[in-house]
């Protein structure tokens, strides 16, 4: 080979690694685009159906409107027994009452396992990790019998009391794990300036804890709003129905379902979901990302 071949040969790979470098970006974001619209297609389509003919929804798997209607929505609003107003006042409740009790017991159970010495602490460490691992269903029938016992049947009560006892091991170790990495050189200190373990906590490791309190936030709500199982064991009455439920009672297996309807409430469900992360995708990062480091 001679040393122009060999040159033209190097200025070719050099050309050829250069156009490989400015085409590499433009490669890498359209595979994205195209996942990211395989990902959102349901919930695309969803919106769509939302605003189509009953008749045309499952005709058409496209994405385009050929016939807008925005009744569904109005109609949607008061299908069933109660304007769907109430089944989200009661969801609004539920949710309330489940990020006000995870945040209160789990932060000072968190408190407790990371700061405090008592006997058993591993003990109970370990029991706790393991409930994390205990499937709801193995419970569900023993709290039920329990619930209905005290008549808390058709009330809330179900739903929010067992979060003031943090029975949401997976929150407590989250928060375990962030007062963990808080210097045990801030508790000496205060310490020292006459404060006790309660003011300890107050004063010092919870206002530290924002982004572990706001991640166990954000978590409750997701989750608590778009929970099914449970809502529907406890909550048999129409009035006390709950978001999730409510949704359910579009489907009818004896009758013609509302589709349409149901869609459209399935959208206005999803709303303050996507609110919640939007607001809060800073702080779920956040705490999510030092809750390992010490």
């Amino acid at each position: 080979m001679t040393t122009e071949t060999l040159h033209r040969s190097l200025a070719a790979r050099r050309a050829s690694g250069v156009t490989w470098a400015r085409i590499r970006p433009l490669v890498i974001h359209v595979l994205l685009a195209g996942s990211a619209l395989v990902m959102l297609y349901p919930v695309i389509w969803m919106v769509v159906s939302s605003l189509r003919p009953g008749n045309e929804i499952f005709r058409d798997p496209g994405i385009l409107i050929k016939d807008l209607r925005i009744e569904n929505y109005r109609v949607g609003w008061h299908a069933l027994t109660e304007p769907f107003t109430r089944y989200l006042l009661n969801s609004g409740i539920v949710v309330l009452g489940s990020i006000l009790g995870n945040l209160v017991s789990c932060s000072m159970a968190a408190y407790a396992f990371a700061r405090l010495e008592f006997a058993g602490k591993k003990f109970w460490f370990a029991i706790m990790l393991l409930s994390i691992m205990l499937p709801i269903h193995v419970v569900i029938v023993p709290q039920y019998i329990l619930f209905s016992n005290l008549g808390w049947i058709n009330t809330v009560l179900p739903l929010i009391v067992p979060k003031l006892l943090a029975t949401d091991a997976f929150f407590v170790f989250l928060m375990v794990q962030f007062i963990r990495g808080i210097p045990r050189e801030l508790d000496e200190a205060a310490r020292i300036d006459g404060c006790g373990k309660a003011s300890i906590f107050l004063r010092i490791i919870l206002p530290l804890m924002v982004p572990a309190l706001a991640t166990t936030t954000i978590f409750t709500f997701i989750w608590t709003w778009n929970d099914f199982f449970s809502q529907l064991i406890y909550l048999t009455d129409p009035h006390m129905y709950t978001v999730p439920v409510a949704l359910r009672s579009f489907v009818d297996s004896t009758s013609s379902s509302s589709w349409g309807s149901m869609f459209a409430m399935s959208v206005v469900s999803l709303v303050p979901v996507f609110l919640a992360f939007l607001l809060g995708q800073r702080f779920l990062i956040k705490g999510i990302a030092t809750t390992g480091i010490k």
